[in-house]
């Protein structure tokens, strides 16, 4: 009796995970769907700083909390694909439908959008990571932040990459504020706290030195 007991209890576990899991498709398809549908909306609006934090910090947003919320890495990976497909598909579709370049609503080029969803998947596993409680929480939690922050400078600074005037200073401020913020939320304790942000930093200011001496000319490479 005992032992059915048993059984039948870790049968009701296994099925309350498998439906989490199956909710949690659910949502990050719908999530897609719906970040990318309302991202098209905004590429349309006369306010520019609106399109320039929505694009692309909204889908990184989806990623990150798809990522978090993952039961398991395989799990996280293919959730984060599936949001950031779903988005992409939803916003080029209706893009297309209204008689605009699909491009520009995300990534704004072809190589900018091979860009985003590469980064979108990798900032979800990134995410999954940061729930371990060990150094490489740490890691993972900087490493999100620091995607972040580089993306801010590459944007903001003249002569870069992503240049655009207009993000700095209102836009670029304001996310950079937000992935300060983030990266302190993602740890639990003050150690892992200031860990996380040490490698923020780090990998922020690597980031930028290899970006500015690609744009001087010093890392022969071609685009």
């Amino acid at each position: 009796m005992n032992n059915t007991t048993i059984e039948y209890a870790d049968f009701a576990e296994y099925d309350r995970r498998q439906r989490a899991i199956e909710r949690h498709l659910l949502a990050a398809f719908l999530g897609g769907l719906a970040v990318g549908l309302l991202g098209m909306f905004v590429a349309g609006l006369d306010t520019a700083w609106i399109g320039q934090v929505y694009d692309p910090y909204a889908y990184l947003a989806l990623s990150l909390a798809v990522g978090a919320s993952a039961s398991g890495f395989g799990w996280a990976l293919l959730t984060t694909f599936l949001a950031a497909v779903s988005t992409l598909v939803a916003a080029m579709g209706a893009s297309a439908l209204r008689g605009q370049d699909t491009f520009q609503i995300i990534g704004g080029s072809a190589a900018g959008l091979n860009w985003t969803l590469a980064l979108l998947v990798a900032l979800g596993l990134l995410a999954y990571g940061t729930r371990r409680d060990d150094a490489w929480g740490d890691v993972a939690a900087g490493a999100v932040g620091a995607a972040l922050i580089a993306d801010v400078v590459d944007r903001s600074t003249p002569g870069f990459i992503g240049s655009e005037r207009s993000f700095w200073p209102g836009p670029a401020l304001v996310i950079g504020l937000l992935s300060v913020v983030l990266v302190f939320l993602l740890r639990r304790s003050a150690r892992g706290r200031v860990r996380a942000l040490a490698a923020s930093a780090l990998f922020a200011g690597l980031f930028t030195v290899g970006l500015a001496a690609f744009v001087a000319g010093w890392i022969p490479l071609e685009v």
